[in-house]
């Protein structure tokens, strides 16, 4: 019986290991990111998650005049490994503040690619309305779509248990901000959910709405069994706070009142990001001061139950870091990156 025990034990846990997105790779890390040069994707690497280097020198990695097909530009990067661990799946914010000068946008990019390299990509231009999205006949959260502000910060977790209307399993939850200025008075949390092949998104539900405005959400699930959210307040207290559920789409609490990213004082943060040091159960956060003129690109540690923000720094050895994501790579990944990048730079 102990014996059988045990085996439930072990099964259980790799199940709900695969809850969450997949990290591989012992070698180093990717920062894969905005640019604060222009609206476009960048890469560094890193083998210590602090200091880094630039891939092809801080420039696109991703032409956005190809695959950001509303405005031409790409901001938010989040990657990931795609749920098979044979690939990668990237979701940007399709946006172009030079080029339309205002702070609004209407849809996303979902990427997906074998190698980091060379991506393939879909648009969803969320002002077309409900024909968009795979379940057009579900119940819609807005009247009128045509209407739509934003489609900010979409960021990307694999959820196995997901069941989709023909019987399949698994989906990517894409979560994000959107705003529609007649139907709502602030920004608010959304979620669709994307199919296996990233090329199919369903028609978007609210995740939560603290009765403020909220952006920027990233989760994870810890060891606690709990997912935990770290997302920027723009209403009640402003800052980067953390905010726990039992269940990924819903249950979402108020963020706690006393733990946050405080150290900063009146400067203005946003676009967090946390990962884990390789062979550590402590977290760090990595995130944009962007109210000073340079803006500081800050990397910050917590607690194993990313909690207790402390000693922050800057990034070292990026070209304009902005809001983005962090992956653990394997060395064949890393060499490969590297070598790519010099052969663009001869």
């Amino acid at each position: 019986m102990k014996k059988l025990f045990l085996t439930i034990i072990v099964i259980l846990s790799a199940f709900s290991a695969t809850a969450q997105n997949k990290v591989k790779g012992d070698y180093g890390y990717l920062y894969c990111h905005m640019s604060d040069r222009g609206e476009y994707t960048a890469y560094a690497l890193s083998r210590d998650g602090y200091h880094y280097e630039d891939i092809i020198g801080g420039d696109a990695v991703i032409d956005p005049k190809v695959h950001a097909r509303i405005e031409g530009g790409q901001r938010d990067a989040f990657i990931t490994r795609s749920y098979d661990g044979k690939g990668f799946v990237m979701v940007t914010t399709d946006m172009c503040v030079a080029k339309s000068h205002k702070w609004d946008n209407y849809g996303i990019d979902l990427m997906t690619s074998k190698d980091l390299i060379n991506w393939t990509s879909v648009t969803f231009d969320y002002r077309k309305g409900t024909s968009i999205f795979c379940n057009p006949q579900a119940e819609s959260v807005y009247k009128d779509w045509s209407t739509i502000n934003r489609v900010w910060a979409p960021q990307i977790f694999w959820d196995p248990d997901y069941a989709w209307e023909n019987g399949d399993k698994g989906g990517y939850m894409i979560y994000y901000s959107m705003l529609n200025r007649p139907e709502e008075q602030y920004d608010r949390m959304y979620y669709s959910y994307a199919d296996k092949t990233f090329t199919k998104l369903t028609q978007p539900k609210l995740l939560f709405d603290w009765g403020y405005a909220t952006i920027d959400a990233d989760i994870n699930l810890l060891d606690d069994g709990l997912y935990h959210m770290l997302i920027k307040k723009e209403g009640g207290k402003p800052g980067i706070y953390t905010a726990t559920s039992e269940h990924l789409t819903s249950g979402w609490g108020e963020p706690v009142e006393n733990d946050y990213v405080s150290f900063e004082g009146r400067k203005n943060c946003e676009g967090s990001s946390a990962f884990q040091l390789m062979g550590d159960k402590t977290w760090r956060v990595a995130y944009i001061q962007y109210s000073d003129n340079p803006k500081h690109y800050r990397i910050c540690k917590a607690d194993e139950h990313l909690r207790n923000f402390h000693d922050p720094v800057d990034i070292e050895g990026v070209t304009g870091p902005q809001h983005g994501s962090f992956m653990r790579l394997t060395k064949k990944e890393y060499k490969r990156l590297q070598k790519w990048s010099a052969q663009q730079q001869k």
